[in-house]
């Protein structure tokens, strides 16, 4: 059997990690098989349909490096893959189960459903279809024609429906509290039960895998299948996915878009190493696993039945792991794009490379996103002036001695000044003894040195720094310090 798997999104909004969980999976089955990665768009429902959402889903798959096989912007033979232009396959199998005695035209309006859903809500019954159309006349489906129905399934009053899951196992549904539910709307579009059982079998698709939150519609898509007389796919419904509180997943749990963690400055390969862990397992101890080794072990067998953990810091902890395993160049080139995007305005773009690639060694110990960067390395890029608070330049030690310290770093400014070679060993010679001639302890001398070409309390390592700074951006901005402090001292 060739494996045919499809992730099958509606563009409702930009795909969010729990969705994109479910490609992932799709994506590594068919590679691991050898098999089919197809993307089908659902957008059946046009009134939910948002604006650019389209474009989030092919931008989301393709920023994770799940390229599909068959799909829009690629083809394929079993072709249109968005349901909004397949609506006559759908038109043609609901007569067909009309025609066998499988589903029925209801021509209930919308007030009498709510009725009904209002009263079996008030007898603490379950919300359903009380199937008032199921049986009618030919005189009083005649007298009813005025009202444009839907189609309905015709489901089993008796016996039992069961579903081999391979994550689950076998699950057996009593077919008597199932409803008799909708096939086509008025409007002539199908719902999600008749549309996804049709393009399945049409599409020849071997594997459904999605959420376990489908679990309980999968009976009513075994018993379609049945009418059709068709072979059911193999179904694989994934564990939910819970926050560190074991609550549902939501945004407080850092749980959002696909295309929100790219612009918080994860990596792609980061971000597929934790998706591909939730629910899954190489082992009970492995966390860092490649992308060709997730495609060479993967198996729907080791998929978990429990609920998987979303953790944010977990997956911040990995993706500072991806950034520190990155060759300097390639960080470069990922941080270039970042910053490009997030530094102020008036920074010239686009940013120098090769004095980028001297930045890279700074910040990459230290940062577990790029956005971090963007922070830590802003002072960088300043041509002008830095702003920072005097107090932040006084430190504690200078508080209520701006005379003092503009002495110091008048003392810094003439040593560094004559240097022959601007690095950091040439720095670090000359500013560490003068600490101790100064009277001053070597943090309190390096702190204000640091607010002063930096224009923060907390940067990298100060001698590197100064050395990547260069000699003249330094000596200006030691100027402007002094002047501050100098100014301070005349008022």
């Amino acid at each position: 059997m060739t494996v045919r798997v499809r992730y099958a999104p509606s563009p409702t909004g930009e795909p969010h990690v729990g969705n994109i969980h479910t490609a992932l999976f799709d994506w590594l089955l068919a590679h691991h098989e050898g098999g089919t990665f197809i993307l089908r768009i659902e957008d059946t429902d046009q009134a939910r349909i948002v604006p650019g959402a389209l474009e989030s889903i092919y931008e989301s798959l393709r920023w994770l490096g799940l390229d599909w096989d068959e799909g829009p912007e690629v083809g394929g033979p079993y072709g249109p893959y968005s349901q909004s232009q397949r609506l006559e396959h759908y038109h043609q199998a609901a007569a067909r189960l009309i025609e066998a005695g499988h589903a029925y035209h209801c021509f209930c309006s919308p007030q009498r459903l709510e009725e009904v859903r209002a009263e079996q809500m008030r007898r603490k019954q379950p919300p359903k279809y009380d199937r008032r159309c199921r049986d009618l006349s030919p005189i009083e489906r005649r007298e009813a024609q005025a009202i444009t129905p839907v189609v309905r399934f015709k489901t089993p009053l008796a016996g039992r429906t069961a579903i081999d899951d391979v994550v689950r196992g076998r699950v057996v549904f009593e077919n008597a509290t199932l409803d008799d539910f909708v096939l086509l709307k008025s409007d002539g579009f199908p719902t999600y039960h008749l549309a996804n059982v049709v393009d399945d079998h049409l599409m020849e698709i071997t594997h459904v895998i999605r959420g376990d939150e489908w679990v309980s519609s999968t009976p009513r898509h075994v018993l379609m299948y049945h009418a059709f007389g068709w072979e059911p796919p193999i179904f694989a419904h994934m564990p939910i996915i819970l926050g560190p509180d074991r609550a549902k997943l939501s945004k407080r749990h850092g749980a959002t878009s696909l295309l929100e963690f790219r612009r918080r400055g994860f990596l792609p390969e980061a971000l597929f190493n934790f998706l591909g862990l939730l629910g899954w397992s190489l082992d009970d101890k492995t966390e860092i696993i490649s992308r060709e080794d997730f495609v060479r072990y993967f198996t729907l067998e080791r998929i978990v039945k429990s609920p998987a953990i979303f953790n944010l810091e977990k997956l911040t902890w990995m993706n500072g792991v991806y950034i520190r395993d990155l060759p300097a160049e390639t960080l470069a080139e990922h941080l270039a794009s970042f910053l490009e995007t997030h530094l102020p305005a008036d920074v010239p773009r686009p940013l120098d490379r090769s004095y980028l690639a001297r930045i890279v060694p700074l910040v990459q110990e230290r940062i577990k996103r790029l956005d971090e960067a963007a922070e830590m390395t802003a002072f960088f890029f300043v041509e002008g002036e830095l702003q920072y608070p005097q107090a932040d330049l006084l430190g504690k030690r200078f508080a209520d001695a701006p005379a003092e310290a503009a002495a110091a770093l008048a003392a810094v400014r003439k040593r560094v000044a004559a240097l022959e070679a601007w690095d950091e060993g040439a720095l670090e010679g000359v500013i560490r003894p003068l600490a101790e001639e100064l009277g001053l302890k070597t943090g309190e001398l390096f702190g204000a040195i640091r607010v002063a070409v930096t224009g923060r309390t907390a940067a990298p390592p100060l001698f590197q720094t100064m050395a990547v700074l260069g000699h003249e951006p330094c000596l200006a901005r030691l100027d402007t310090a002094i002047a501050r402090l100098q100014a301070a001292t005349a008022t």
